[in-house]
């Protein structure tokens, strides 16, 4: 029997996130391709948090005829419940290994391991010694062909493509059962699902920092075939899915697509899409969306608008349109190439506001934009920094809503022109970024917090993930999630409601709701708002509390027991 196994390294690129409680279409669409060849192989799916964890797993690659493993971070990101796997890393679980026939593929094998913002990748001849085959091309062609030329490696070209996006429309379906085994399988699992590939900007060159531009002009997946993939994820289990994996959903379809830079979006083809999803999926948890350009909302605000609504007809709320808006400063704008000016993004979000700012079932708004910057730029001066906050200034004094603000420093990759620029701004104006990102934090990201979600804000179907001392971190899930600390230790990988409480500059703070005042941690209990320590201990002492007259009994002030009770249930 075939054996095969593959190791979830994750990976960060521009159109495509796989790390937990991400997995991206890597793994799926390799694992089709291997079911395709034979359906009776045996496939062995972990992780890198797994083997971290437990160095039994290595165990299965050992034992395996080909291991295949997903690496590569592009773009640098926060994380929570796992982290892009290393060189170094590899190079260690690896090298002992030697039965199976090894490739690399993902970001890391066609451009390097990106490991931080500000720095250049780390080469794959830190790695080359442990595989067979660095796949720069497509890494479920390449191991179909593998698998054909009976595990000769020899024969096998690494730079195969899909020479179309109907190519894998078989190993998507095939593929869908490998999330059965992934450690966060089904209740905490998110897909990522490619709508198409290639970027329109292609023909102009694309902005000078991304890769995307390298797989050329966009090629659609059809509506059918997209809707089966989701039918297969759906009949193994899966119930959250994110259509996150193309440079902009609303160009998915767009008219004139490989012929101008932004064309027309075309909202009957994303009504039927997302009608789609949802027939294939009907009682899915989550439906979200990744990345928009805000160049295509500003020029075509008639046909975006009708996408939006139809994306929020369709989806669940807490949804997020990342706008990659890069620079507000027009000489990096035009240095880089870049996709909209500040005045078409501050349109575009202006839009997305109108559209959809209120409030979902879940407790936070249908559907905002999220900005992303990119610092490092070329043409980046001090002045670039001052831009950007009046840029950022002007949407909070608008009143308008955004659902993150990702400050990021740029990782210079090969093949595109900020590769010959290099990190010499990132070290110019080191202090300059780590000093604006204060301010914004201070200024904007926290006073917006407040606004997004006032404190009493119900936030339901919160997941918790992991633990800090006596805090509890939990995130909903969907795109960009918020990181909500919850006072208190709570059992993790279970979902609650909870009631916003306080905010950090980039983080919630929220008890469980209805809280139990007789049986809630001292540290719970003390985060509720105009409690704080003594009278926390004075409720410790008093408790259990039968009546809400014996609560309010309990304190010195009817003012706060009342205010309590917003939080609290009594038997």
């Amino acid at each position: 029997m075939l054996r095969v196994s593959i190791l979830d390294g994750y990976v960060d690129e521009p159109t495509c996130l796989g790390v937990p409680p991400y997995i991206s279409p890597y793994p799926r669409y390799i694992a089709g391709a291997i079911w395709d060849f034979d359906s009776q192989a045996s496939i062995s799916y972990v992780t890198i948090d797994q083997i971290r964890n437990d160095n039994a797993f290595l165990n299965y690659f050992s034992k395996s005829d080909v291991l295949v493993v997903i690496a590569g971070m592009s773009v640098p990101g926060r994380y929570l419940s796992g982290f892009p796997v290393s060189p170094k890393e590899l190079v260690s679980f690896l090298k002992d290994i030697q039965k199976p026939v090894k490739l690399l593929v993902g970001p890391a094998a066609r451009y390097g391991f990106g490991m931080s913002g500000g720095k250049h990748v780390t080469e794959t001849d830190a790695v080359k010694n442990v595989f067979h085959l660095i796949v720069k091309g497509d890494g479920e062609i390449v191991v179909s062909e593998l698998l054909k030329n009976h595990l000769n490696s020899d024969k096998i070209d690494p730079s195969l493509c899909r020479k179309n996006p109907h190519a894998i429309k078989n190993f998507a379906i095939k593929g869908a059962a490998i999330t059965k085994q992934h450690p966060y399988f089904p209740a905490h699992l998110i897909t990522e699902i490619e709508t198409y590939r290639g970027c329109f900007r292609t023909i102009v060159g694309g902005c000078s920092f991304c890769s995307e531009p390298s797989k050329g002009v966009p090629s659609f997946r059809t509506i059918d075939e997209i809707c089966k993939e989701i039918t297969a994820l759906y009949n193994a289990g899966i119930r959250h899915f994110r259509i996150g994996n193309q440079p902009c959903i609303f160009s998915y379809m767009a008219k004139g697509a490989g012929e101008v830079e932004f064309p027309q979006p075309n909202p009957k083809a994303l009504e039927r899409l997302f009608h789609g999803i949802r027939i294939a999926a009907p009682n899915l948890n989550t439906l979200h969306i990744d990345n928009a350009n805000p160049g295509v909302i500003a020029r075509y605000p008639k046909e975006s608008r009708r996408i939006a609504k139809s994306i929020i007809h369709y989806h669940t709320p807490g949804d997020v349109a990342a706008f990659g808006v890069e620079s507000a400063d027009p000489i990096v704008m035009k240095k880089n190439n870049l996709k909209a000016s500040a005045d078409e993004a501050f349109n575009a979000i202006r839009l997305l506001n109108e559209v959809g700012s209120q409030r979902g079932a879940n407790g936070l708004p249908e559907l905002l934009p999220g900005l992303n910057f990119v610092f490092g730029l070329d043409g980046e001066t001090k002045n670039t920094f001052t831009l950007n906050y009046e840029f950022l200034k002007k949407i909070y004094d608008n009143t308008l809503l955004l659902r993150r603000i990702n400050l990021r420093q740029v990782i210079p990759i090969p093949g595109t022109k900020m590769y010959n620029v290099g990190e010499k701004n990132i070290r110019k104006h080191k202090s300059e970024f780590q000093r604006f990102k204060r301010k914004v934090r201070e200024t904007i990201e926290r006073p917006m917090l407040k606004r997004l979600l006032p404190q009493g804000t119900l936030l339901t179907q919160v997941f918790t993930e992991t633990y800090e001392g006596k805090l509890t971190f939990a995130r909903q899930m969907g795109s960009y999630p918020l990181l909500i600390g919850i006072p208190g230790v709570y059992p993790l990988h279970q979902f609650y409601n909870v009631k916003i409480v306080d905010y950090g500059y980039r983080s919630l703070t929220a008890v469980p709701f209805p809280l139990d005042i007789n049986t809630a941690p001292r540290e719970t209990v003390e985060s509720i708002p105009g409690v704080g320590k003594k009278r926390a201990i004075r409720i410790f002492l008093k408790r259990p509390f039968h009546t809400k007259e014996e609560l309010i009994k309990a304190l010195d002030d009817i003012q706060i027991a009342q205010n309590i009770e917003e939080y609290v249930q009594l038997p």
